[in-house]
């Protein structure tokens, strides 16, 4: 049987290295950190050492198979995917023949969640198109907690909810990553902002930057009597019926996750709705990574910063994936795989840097079989 891609080139070095195992659908408390073979990158792979990871909405779904909806892309009677983990931030170790973009010791981060998860691991290989280097000066905590939840509020505030200047804006569920990545994003275009969450997040949300917040137990947007330009909503727990009410003539309403049977509502009443109101409704299809370098812009300025939820050791990751589930968390739930020196990029771009790292690359599947 011929070796994997890359197996000749790490010979004796092949080790073993952890990561939390999915082997049935369950609690998050039945994923257990075992030890398995480190990862062999292909010709077009980086094999990445991961610093930090986060926690998402991926990774509690896939965890206990719910909703059943989802059994046909996780699998239907046992997960397909072994290693959850869906963002990963961490320093390239070695790169496949083919890898143009990295070299061994750039840091690097990305939304993994369309490229075969794995981020519950001290080591993960990942396409090169799935990872962007990290700006200077950004943490690999901030990094883990960036892409995912800062593409879903920059997608669809700006490409699906077309924002503008001065617009009145309003976010459901705004507690989590989404919420507070969110708020800053739409400082840039000078928004109203308004955030809705629990009353124990309420004050996350005004230091994150809202100017008005609302305890949706105590109080429903939709009934308010409060007309927003653009409503970003994280929970889809309402009917688009109610959802309009909260909208501004030629208002947008935008969902990104929540529940399946409100999502699919929403896609099928959106013409209709369009139709008789000229109000929009939709729901976003995540483009992963796309537009990071808004972000960077963002981050790079100083006019972002990241609420993190921990960051919670490697070995407690099946509590931070229950207190993300139970919907306690503030901010985004990040986890360090590998604690970090002061400065991510303090080897990068340096022979001697990646030389201490032990950079190497892989040869070809041609050379290696």
């Amino acid at each position: 049987m011929p070796e994997p891609p890359g197996a000749a080139w790490l010979g004796s070095r092949r080790s073993v290295v952890k990561a939390f195992l999915l082997t049935r659908y369950g609690p998050p408390e039945q994923l257990r950190l075992r030890e398995v073979p480190q990862p062999v990158p292909e010709d077009h792979e980086v094999l990445v050492e991961v610093r930090a990871t986060a926690v998402n909405d991926w990774d509690w779904c896939l965890t206990r198979g719910r909703p059943w909806s989802y059994r046909p892309l996780f699998g239907l009677f046992r997960p397909r995917v072994r290693i959850p983990g869906a963002e990963v931030a961490g320093r390239v170790d070695a790169v496949g023949s083919a890898v143009g973009r990295f070299e061994p010791g750039d840091a690097v981060y990305g939304d993994i969640s369309l490229a075969g998860l794995g981020g519950f691991a001290e080591y993960v290989c990942v396409p090169e198109t799935a990872l962007t280097r990290m700006p200077r000066g950004m943490s690999f905590e901030e990094a883990a907690a960036i892409p995912h939840a800062a593409m879903l509020a920059a997608q669809g505030l700006i490409d699906l909810g077309r924002i503008r200047r001065g617009q009145r804006i309003l976010i459901n569920g705004a507690g989590g990553g989404v919420g507070t990545l969110g708020v800053q994003i739409a400082r840039r275009f000078d928004a109203e902002t308004t955030g809705v969450d629990s009353a124990d997040k309420l004050e996350t949300l005004r230091r994150a930057g809202f100017d008005h917040v609302i305890d949706y137990r105590q109080e429903d947007f939709t009934e308010s009597g409060e007309t927003y330009d653009l409503v970003l909503d994280t929970k889809s727990s309402r009917s688009p019926w109610r959802i309009l009410r909260a909208l501004n003539p030629g208002g947008a309403y935008v969902t990104v996750g929540g529940s399946t049977f409100r999502l699919l509502q929403t896609v099928c009443l959106a013409p209709l709705i369009s139709l008789l109101s000229h109000k929009r409704m939709q729901v976003l299809a995540l483009k992963p990574n796309q537009g990071l370098e808004f972000i960077h812009e963002l981050f790079e300025a100083g006019e972002l910063r990241c609420v993190v939820d921990g960051p919670y050791p490697l070995t407690e990751l099946p509590q931070a994936l229950r207190h993300f589930g139970e919907a306690r968390h503030k901010g985004k739930v990040v986890v360090t795989v590998r604690p970090q020196p002061r400065d991510p990029h303090e080897l990068t771009g340096s022979h001697e840097g990646r030389a201490a790292r032990g950079g190497r690359r892989a040869p070809s599947s041609d050379d290696g079989s």
